[in-house]
């Protein structure tokens, strides 16, 4: 049972009418595992076991495009302060149309994420996206941690 309201937004673009929706029954599994497992650059080897551990473990958003999954992100939080942003994507065929755009406003007016102090990312190549929406460069780097296992996939092999 998930801690969080489900919630879908739905949208007309030029190509067609797309959801995000956050059900967990609606997301197919293997279409989400291709996008981060398979193809990713921060992910791509990610066993399925483990992605399918941080689905149950995360709030997932997908994009839809009639029942195909065009996008997905997924926030892991506590629902009251703190909440980290990843596995953001949006399907090669499907880019350039404003998605990415509106699947983080989607995100950001979720009833159980408006109110938390603080949100947490990695990205190597969309700053610009996430500026649009108030993300910025850590204000205290120095205060930043971490503990990185880079090749913990691999050793589960």
């Amino acid at each position: 049972m998930s801690l969080f309201q489900t919630a879908r937004w739905q949208r007309q673009f030029d190509t067609g009418a797309f959801e995000v929706d956050t059900d967990p029954a609606r997301l197919p599994f293997e279409t989400a595992y291709d996008f981060i497992g398979r193809r990713s650059y921060w992910a791509k080897g990610m066993p399925e076991a483990v992605f399918r551990r941080s689905v149950a473990g995360a709030l997932c958003f997908g994009v839809y495009h009639g029942e195909a999954l065009v996008g997905f992100a997924r926030v892991i939080t506590d629902g009251a302060t703190i909440a980290y942003l990843g596995d953001v994507f949006i399907d090669e065929g499907y880019r350039g149309r404003g998605l990415s755009k509106w699947l983080m406003a989607c995100i950001h007016s979720h009833p159980d994420l408006t109110a938390l102090r603080r949100w947490m990312l990695f990205t190597a190549d969309a700053h610009e996206l996430y500026r649009q929406f108030g993300w910025t460069e850590a204000a205290r780097p120095e205060r930043y941690m971490e503990r990185l296992n880079q090749n913990v996939y691999q050793q589960q092999q």
